[in-house]
């Protein structure tokens, strides 16, 4: 699953209202709710203070190694 589907499941799951949630992490609502609703992706930094207000760790993904 996608960063971005589990931080909107994560929404969906926590049955809190989204201004609650815009307030507690420091997002600003109308950045919130055009995510939640699918209209617009979040930047990594919006993503970050979303994961931490959920409890979320955010890791980087390996790259592969390259023989050479």
């Amino acid at each position: 699953m996608a960063l971005q589907d589990q931080l909107r499941q994560a929404i969906k799951d926590s049955d809190l209202s989204l201004y609650r949630i815009a307030k507690g992490s420091g997002i600003a609502y109308q950045v919130l709710h055009r995510f939640a609703s699918g209209e617009r992706d979040l930047t990594l930094e919006t993503a970050t203070k979303l994961a931490d207000y959920f409890g979320m760790r955010l890791t980087r993904p390996r790259r592969p190694k390259t023989g050479g």
